[in-house]
Parts: structure tokens; C-alpha cells; sequence
């Protein structure tokens, strides 16, 4: 199923991991793993944000690919499926 991560960073800690090199490394390796179609980079409510549509495969797979963020970042992930273009015409097809 696709899906769209916002994974929202406090400053502080963002400040931290940008300072020790580690907030790259987060980004990189959850890149690798889920292979996202898109990443996108801003802010939101004055934190770091970054927005990543994927394909969540499992349910079993939200474990692995959270956790770097909450353990090492203190961030705040919101979770949502998504559909491209693509998909929105299937399904109003099914109508």
C-alpha cells in the first residue's frame, strides 16, 4: 500500500544530529530501506519535516522503519495512505 510519513523533528535534536553528522545518516538508511517514490524536505510548525510516500508492504514493516526516528531523532511520525493519479482513476472507476 502506498504511503505518505511525515516524520516531524524537534530543533533541538535536530540541531544535535545535524552538529554530530547522524540526521543524514537517519535519511540515508530509511532511504535505502523503503526506497521512497518521492522525499520531500521543509518545515512544519517550526520543526524539521520530512515528507516520504512508499510502499508499506507489511504493517509488520512500520516497526523497522520507524523506530530510527523515534529513537534516534525524538521525532513525531504521522502515517497515511495516499494515492498518485493513477490510482484515483481505478478507483473512481470501481463507482
Amino acid at each position: 500500500m502506498r504511503v505518505m510519513m511525515r516524520i516531524h523533528i524537534p530543533v533541538e535534536k535536530g540541531n544535535s544530529a545535524i552538529a554530530d553528522g547522524h540526521l543524514p545518516k537517519v535519511i540515508q538508511a530509511f532511504a535505502e530501506m523503503a526506497k521512497p517514490e518521492c522525499m520531500y524536505f521543509g518545515t512544519s510548525n517550526g520543526e524539521r519535516t520530512m515528507i516520504a510516500v512508499f510502499d508499506l508492504a507489511s504493517a509488520t514493516d512500520i516497526p523497522r522503519i520507524a523506530e530510527p526516528f523515534f529513537t534516534t531523532l525524538n521525532a513525531h511520525l504521522d502515517w497515511q495512505p495516499c494515492m498518485d493519479l493513477a490510482d484515483l482513476q481505478a478507483g473512481l472507476a470501481k463507482l
